[in-house]
């Protein structure tokens, strides 16, 4: 019996295209937080006003930000569209890219008097339009003779090629590119000055709220926030910027948990201080989207409890020196600026607080509500998600998307008799960025497997961008199940609403025990 899948809407697609986008970026930005890490590091101890000032050892500053940080994330982008080749090709392009901006401001500084010059604008977004450029034409180029190469020179035309088009890369990235990028970042840029200096910056928690909880902040933060904010860093006395806090801060997620742990019902309250903890000390804010999804009205209260934040930064200067990642108050406090940890500390504090004061006035508002949907069901979370479903006029996936032949009970979850025509050997966690939430999740369910006493069985966590067709079995978040069902159509797909504590976790463990009874 095969599950059938219902089919995307408009909007669920252009949700799922973005996410996808997202993903991307994501991908070749996460990777390298380790050395935004160790840029935030070095102009923490090193610059005029750090911690240690060195002027020897603050040479490394700039350098790092302008070339080895842009060259980086191309070559992780090219890595993921075509492999090492690719990456090699995106690190060249994104070199002409940083040369050709350079050479525009130095045309333009020329015309300027001395005390008013431009500084250098870094090439993060041109890594980000170079990466994918490069490598998906250097394949589409190998394609083109692949098979056709006579025996004994494929090496030569493999290097030759690969380095021909790296030099038609480079010509492109210092011409048109870096004068897209330039001038896309000095519209930005005058964006979020106006935004600043019309004392509207905490307008943007309208935006980014509500898209972290529909899984759409990847394209928001690492697309628009974290070039912006590493180049205001960059120009700013202190080497910090208040956007890096902008979607970071995780006062409004634990706020909302708190709500829950004291006002919500059933399994939901049950859950949330659990993942409070996780959210606030692991930096992983998945955990709370489900809660937001559940019930629609508290996003209302995360988005006054993101503004309250914003504001509270505004007005007494708090920012950080480079991305705060994972979102953890032990990664914002690591990374925050010399002065501003008063600023920053309250900036979270005030903003758990909004948040969780609104939430508590909503949960109250619908508590009878809410205890009659749980009475009918018998649980809060499945009520939720009918809720939510209603609300939004689209099917919860709710593991409806069990493929290869499982069958479902009536509430969505597995027939623990039923098996499935695929061996279960190689189950994946999947999310975003293939760290945070499906690492906890890929942890629960190893555990549970292991006290099983099922052996043989792999639980892994991947991001949706890198699942293949080796994973028999894949879990998501709902919100993220069409696009691993995009990636991997011969995998089992699961779907649940909750990382945590998800009870279709039992039934996975049931199926895998029940295919190796079989087997034995």
């Amino acid at each position: 019996m095969t599950t059938a899948s219902v089919p995307a809407s408009g909007t669920n697609k252009a949700r799922v295209g973005v996410q996808r986008f997202g993903t991307f970026l994501s991908g070749m930005i996460m990777p390298n937080i380790p050395a935004l890490i160790a840029w935030g590091i070095f102009t923490a101890f090193f610059i005029e006003v750090g911690w240690t000032p060195n002027a020897d050892l603050a040479t490394i500053v700039g350098p790092f930000i302008h070339y080895l940080l842009p060259i980086i994330i191309a070559y992780t982008g090219g890595n993921i569209v075509y492999g090492v080749r690719g990456g090699v090709v995106a690190s060249i392009g994104v070199m002409g890219a940083i040369a050709g901006s350079d050479f525009l401001i130095a045309q333009i500084n020329a015309d300027l008097p001395a005390d008013n010059q431009l500084g250098q604008v870094h090439m993060f977004i041109g890594a980000m339009i170079m990466a994918p450029l490069s490598a998906y034409t250097m394949k589409w180029l190998d394609s083109l003779w692949e098979g056709k190469i006579k025996a004994g020179f494929e090496m030569l035309v493999n290097m030759f090629s690969a380095g021909i088009w790296g030099f038609v890369m480079a010509i492109v990235g210092f011409y048109p590119i870096a004068w897209l990028v330039n001038g896309l970042m000095q519209i930005l840029s005058s964006g979020v000055n106006w935004l600043v200096d019309m004392n509207l910056l905490p307008l943007t928690s309208i935006i980014i709220e509500p898209a972290k909880v529909l899984f759409l902040n990847n394209a928001i933060n690492h697309g628009v926030l974290t070039p912006l904010g590493i180049q205001q860093a960059a120009d700013a006395p202190n080497n910090a910027s208040i956007l890096f806090l902008l979607e970071a801060n995780p006062g409004p997620g634990v706020g909302l948990l708190l709500a829950f742990t004291f006002f919500g019902i059933g399994a939901a309250r049950a859950s949330a201080p659990g993942a409070a903890v996780i959210q606030f000390f692991g930096g992983i804010h998945e955990v709370y989207f489900p809660y937001a999804l559940m019930k629609p009205m508290v996003i209302l209260a995360l988005i006054a409890g993101g503004a309250t934040g914003v504001t509270t930064n505004m007005l007494l200067g708090g920012a950080l020196r480079a991305p705060a990642a994972p979102g953890s108050i032990f990664a914002v406090l690591a990374q925050t600026a010399t002065g501003s940890y008063f600023a920053v500390i309250l900036s979270v504090i005030l903003a758990a607080a909004v948040t969780f004061v609104l939430t508590a006035l909503i949960l109250r508002a619908s508590r009878k509500r809410d205890l009659e949907a749980m009475a009918a069901t018998d649980d809060a979370f499945g009520a939720a998600i009918t809720q939510t479903e209603a609300a939004k006029g689209k099917s919860s996936d709710a593991l409806s998307g069990l493929r290869g032949g499982a069958a479902t009970g009536p509430d969505g979850g597995i027939e623990p008799a039923t098996m499935t025509e695929r061996e279960i050997k190689n189950i994946v966690f999947a999310c975003d960025a293939g760290m945070g939430s499906s690492a906890m999740g890929a942890s629960v369910l190893r555990n549970k497997i292991k006290k099983a006493g099922i052996e043989d069985v792999t639980v892994v966590n991947k991001a949706i961008a890198a699942l293949d067709a080796s994973a028999d079995l894949v879990i998501t978040q709902n919100q993220l199940t069409d696009r691993a069902r995009q990636k991997t159509p011969g995998s089992v797909h699961v779907s649940v609403d909750n990382f945590m504590n998800s009870p279709r976790y039992d039934e996975v463990v049931d199926l895998v025990r029940a295919q190796h009874q079989d087997g034995a």
